[in-house]
This record gives structure tokens, sequence and C-alpha cells, in this order.
């Protein structure tokens, strides 16, 4: 049976900051660092020691640094891939939310919105996102390891598990899954059926 942890990076600086994210190459704070090893923790209490464990994380530090804590404690080194970023906010990365927020072109409610131009330039739509997230999926899924984790962010948890539950691309301009951060995600494939479950959403219950 396949099962893949997937972790939406703790507490950064662009959170405390009040900034916006995307590729803004934020670091964790203090309190990231320490739910850091929280997570780490609880998944070295479901994974037992002997198992195999493949562990795949976004570049960006915020993601890479909460990767080798958990590899650390799970003896298992990151593989860095780009594709998981977060969403590219283009011009906005790096500065206040209220600067995005006086900008930004919300989708249509009926109508192409995968594409939509959100008025920020630079701005990634949600199809060019969606895709490189199935892309990584799609690489991670031909390899042959029944652990994986995988360190991302909150806007990517969505394709994360639309990819997993091999949902159409075009089928998610309305779909949103929401996980915080910190959190683990428990995605379930097994050997019979080959069905994939979504066993658990963004719980935090190792953050308490």
């Amino acid at each position: 049976m396949r099962t893949m942890y997937v972790i939406v990076h703790p507490e950064s600086t662009h959170h405390v900051e009040g900034l916006v994210g995307g590729w803004y190459d934020s670091q964790l704070t203090s309190a990231g660092l320490r739910c850091a090893d929280a997570i780490a923790d609880a998944l070295r209490s479901r994974i037992p020691a002997q198992v195999e464990v493949e562990l795949f994380s976004s570049d960006l530090r915020r993601a890479a640094r909460t990767a080798t804590v958990i590899g650390n404690v799970l003896q298992a080194s990151p593989i860095l891939d780009p594709r998981l970023r977060e969403k590219s906010y283009g011009a906005a990365e790096g500065r206040p939310q209220e600067w995005l927020d006086r900008r930004f072109v919300r989708p249509p409610v009926v109508g192409e919105r995968m594409g939509h131009d959100e008025g920020i330039p630079g701005s990634e739509t949600i199809a060019a996102f969606a895709r490189r997230i199935y892309a990584a999926m799609d690489a991670m899924r031909q390899r042959h390891c029944d652990r994986q984790i995988v360190v991302t962010h909150g806007g990517a948890i969505t394709f994360v598990v639309a990819a997993w539950s091999m949902l159409p691309i075009e089928s998610l301009g309305y779909v949103r899954f929401h996980a915080a951060p910190g959190s683990i995600t428990e995605l379930r494939e097994d050997d019979y059926f080959h069905n994939r479950q979504v066993v658990g959403l963004g719980d935090i219950r190792h953050l308490s």
C-alpha cells in the first residue's frame, strides 16, 4: 500500500510580516522551526524505522528547511523540486498583502477561471500552477517507494490532492482544499483495487 504524507510548511517570516508569499523566498520563524520538529516526530511515529522513505520538497527556503528537519529524523535526503513551489504572484511577491489586495482581479463567477488574469504583472495563472504540480506528482508516481513525503505550500495542497485523486485539471476551476501551515495530509493507494484515498486532510493534532 502506497502512502504519501503531504506537509504544508509551518509559519514563515512572510506570514508574520504580512507580506505576499508566492515565490518570495521567506524563511521559517522560530515558531515554524519548532513546528517542523513536531512534524518530524509525528511522521516518525507513523512510519516504521525500517521502512524506506522518499522525501520531496519545494526548493523555497521555508519548505526546504522543513524538509531538512524531517530528513534528519527519518534519515532521508530531501529531493528539491521547484515544481512544488507555491503559486507565483509575480510583481506582488514580498510586498505588503494590502498591495496585492488593492490590485487583485477576482475570477469570474461563471466563465474562464483557470486561465484568468489576476491583474498582477508576472503572476501565474491557476492553470499553469496546476500543470506544474501535476507534473511533479506524475514524476513521483513513477517511482517505486511505498512511503513518500512531500513538503509544499498552502496553495499547492489543492493540486497535490487533486493530482493524487486523478481529477482532470480542467475540472479544478472551483475546487479548493484547505490545509493549515504545519499540517499533515495523508494520501493512500491500496494494492488491490488501486483506489486512491484522502485519509486525512490538514491534520494539526501534532501541533497542539
